[in-house]
């Protein structure tokens, strides 16, 4: 703590040494501040605040909700500044006293855009927009700024009022009248479309569908075989057992005591079988025998007058269920060779006519995105029509201008008095610091205990100031012109400060 105050002891005592060097330097940065302050024009600003209000509960009923209208005052909020209604604000201030061309006006529109500030507040469904505009033209009087500023504000509330309560009927008539003549020019071209779909197919009606149809007509063929070829093998299958129980099942049954080959027959068989239960051979003899007598019965049962027995009724069902077997598996059969056939007309047109088919194809997409953007626009001029009737008749938006654009009585920038104070100060500390630094070029030293730290020797005395009487006088006087000098400056600086706040009150 004893060497911070030795310090601070050594660098006052340094400043004051050097005091009038501190003092022209502070003069110096000051005057030069000060001018600058000087020459930054003051801008003024103008406020208006305005409330909007949206409510109308036929409009929630039929989809025109809050949310939707506080999108077309979010709409017109950004359009509000655009170069169109920028330039109408040019043209009714005085800013556009010094506009003769186009490219003077993109400049002055350019700086407008910089200069208006719009900011919405509120809940949904009410709105409460402040517009700001501010003006700090070097060419005009603080006056004349504050007066701008204020028009521009008010020319803002004029266009934000047209735009919400008279333009955007309009607007929406021309909108709907544009979307009348779209409908018939789609209307049109739809018609032409279904005359092309139409001869199309009344040409190929193999290919109106398209490649994708003929593929799917391809592979519904091709299902319908192999499905049929199934029924067919299944057919066949069935019909080959009937025949099976047909050759195992006699066409007559002979009756008791019915002589005849057919009986003399049937016993021959019934000695085979005897034969064969008792575990012999067909290379037994007695078997052999039996087979030789067999089939000479067999002969003799076939032969005229070999039918000596009645009629077997299982034999006639299986008869009649044969017929009807065969019949389904000739049906099946034809079946499968017209798919055959058609198969390959179908894999004769898409490969005859590729051309054809992507035809087909486009017609039918140029058809369909004709179609979809008709069905749109005519839903969405419907939609327009009603929110223009709903509107027009039973709108209820609310216009209040809460505060009228105000006239500024003080510059919103810049911060004059501030400034005249930051620059006395920064004048102070580099008067201060000056001189701080040129000590440290010619190095002394202000006290004995500096001098022996510095070269770590002992001091072992220190010579005081001896000052003759016109010496004490040539100070005394020295520092009166140092203080008026210096008070000068504080004095500058309230002058200044009066200056500012004289001209405030002459604007107000």
């Amino acid at each position: 703590m004893t060497e911070l105050l030795q310090e601070a002891r050594v660098a006052l005592w340094t400043i004051w040494n050097r005091r009038w060097l501190a003092l022209g330097v502070a003069w110096g940065v000051c005057v030069l501040g000060w001018l600058v302050v000087a020459l930054i024009p003051n801008s003024y600003q103008s406020e208006a605040r305005i409330f909007v209000q949206l409510d109308d509960m036929l409009a929630d009923q039929i989809g025109i909700t809050a949310a939707a209208r506080d999108k077309d005052i979010e709409r017109i909020r950004q359009t509000l500044t655009s170069s169109v209604n920028l330039e109408k604000i040019v043209r009714s201030t005085r800013l556009g006293d010094t506009v003769s061309n186009p490219s003077q006006m993109q400049t002055a529109v350019a700086g407008l855009t910089k200069s208006i500030k719009m900011v919405a507040e509120g809940d949904p469904g009410s709105h409460v927009f402040k517009i700001t505009a501010t003006s700090g033209r070097r060419d005009l009087s603080d006056a004349d700024n504050a007066q701008l500023s204020q028009d521009i504000a008010q020319q803002l509330i004029d266009i934000f009022k047209e735009q919400n309560l008279g333009g955007s009927r309009g607007e929406l008539r021309d909108t709907i009248s544009f979307m009348d003549q779209q409908l018939a020019e789609r209307s049109k071209q739809l018609e032409d479309a279904e005359q092309r779909r139409l001869a199309f197919e009344s040409k190929y009606p193999d290919l109106a569908g398209g490649t994708d149809a003929i593929i799917s007509q391809l592979n519904g063929y091709r299902a319908e075989l192999r499905n049929v070829e199934a029924d067919r093998a299944a057919a066949q299958s069935a019909l080959a057992a009937i025949d099976g129980q047909m050759a195992s099942t006699p066409k007559t049954l002979d009756t008791p005591g019915n002589g005849g080959p057919k009986a003399a027959l049937a016993q021959a068989r019934a000695n085979l079988s005897a034969l064969q239960a008792r575990g012999l051979t067909d290379s037994h003899p007695d078997v052999i025998a039996a087979q030789k007598q067999i089939a000479a019965l067999g002969k003799q049962a076939q032969g005229p007058g070999g039918d000596y027995g009645t009629p077997n009724p299982a034999y006639g069902s299986l008869q009649s269920i044969r017929v009807e077997r065969q019949a389904t598996v000739e049906a099946l059969t034809s079946r499968a060779a017209a798919l055959r056939q058609q198969i390959m007309t179908v894999e004769a047109n898409q490969a005859q006519a590729p051309a054809v088919a992507g035809e087909a194809k486009q017609i039918s997409r140029d058809y369909e995105v004709l179609k979809a953007q008709y069905d749109k626009l005519l839903a969405d001029r419907e939609e327009l029509r009603l929110r223009g009737q709903v509107e027009t008749e039973h709108s209820s938006v609310k216009f209040n201008v809460i505060d009228p654009p105000s006239t500024p009585r003080k510059p919103a920038a810049p911060n004059r008095p501030l400034l005249l104070f930051g620059v006395l100060f920064i004048g102070i500390a580099a008067g201060c610091g000056v001189a701080y630094a040129a000590s440290k070029v010619r190095a002394t030293f202000a006290t004995a205990g500096k001098l022996e730290t510095t070269f770590g020797l002992p001091v072992i005395g220190t010579v005081s100031l001896a000052m003759t009487d016109a010496g004490r006088a040539l100070a005394k006087r020295k520092r009166k012109l140092f203080m008026a000098a210096a008070g000068s400056l504080g004095g500058l600086f309230v002058v200044l400060l009066a200056a500012e706040f004289v001209q405030r009150g002459m604007i107000a």
